[in-house]
């Protein structure tokens, strides 16, 4: 019998950035991961990139990158975006599926850096293939949603037992939400009976249904905050906007 999909060949992305506004903000470092199985050892690349604009203390304050920093040491951002899209699409093309904490802000940002720097989006360099996304936050939001307290990777990680050193390193947190993924593969024994392509397609529509469910708060709470349904990718604004 073949191995389950958590048991198998995995690849994680993660980004470090000048904030949270995925339309605005860039990338200043990311890091792909690849584990062959389980306990194997990670093939790591790490890119640092100078974004051409200043980091904010509040963004240094989280991952430790200054300004001067990335301009002595990072590369430009076009020659980059467009190596780290070579290696997702590479990823494609072998069908390792790519896991990815919270999806739509990394792959959101990578796809507006391409359009910034190389007038190019991410769909463009994938070809006829697509990605195929695992993504923790939504399988443990839908197969645990009942679950008190907060989800970000710390707090993941902490809740299924699995290593998290150097926080807001591209390549650690990467390793992270691969094991984590792997960890949740494991607990939720259901997930054995679903392809990787499968559970792309599903996690789509239960993001989707987790966004209204937090719509629904947020304006049953009186805020006025947008809460993007779309994954993997966000779409892009109105020219409008």
């Amino acid at each position: 019998m073949p191995p389950c999909w958590f048991d198998g060949p995995l690849a994680a992305f993660d980004t470090e950035t000048t904030g949270v506004d995925v339309e605005s903000d860039r990338i200043v470092s990311a890091a792909l991961v690849v584990q062959r199985a389980p306990g194997a050892a990670p093939e790591t690349v790490r890119w640092l990139i100078d974004p051409g604009v200043p980091v904010p203390e509040a963004a240094t304050a989280v991952h430790g990158l200054t300004t001067g920093h990335l301009r002595r040491h990072g590369r430009r951002p076009g020659p980059v975006v467009e190596e780290v899209v070579r290696a997702l699409a590479s990823l494609t093309r072998a069908g390792i599926p790519l896991v990815i904490m919270n999806a739509p802000f990394d792959l959101t940002l990578l796809d507006r850096e391409l359009k910034r720097h190389r007038s190019a989006p991410l769909a463009g360099y994938l070809g006829r293939g697509s990605l195929c996304v695992l993504d923790p936050r939504v399988l443990d939001k839908h197969l645990d949603r009942y679950r008190k307290g907060r989800r970000t990777l710390t707090d993941l990680c902490r809740h299924y037992g699995v290593p998290l050193r150097d926080a807001h390193e591209a390549a650690a947190d990467a390793l992270a939400a691969l094991a984590l993924v792997r960890a949740i593969g494991r607990r939720f024994t259901p997930l054995a009976r679903f392809s990787t392509a499968e559970l792309h397609t599903r996690q789509a529509v239960w993001h989707a249904a987790q966004a209204r469910g937090l719509q629904e708060w947020f304006a049953a709470n009186g805020s006025t905050e947008a809460v993007d349904p779309a994954w993997p990718l966000r779409p892009d604004l109105p020219a409008a906007a």
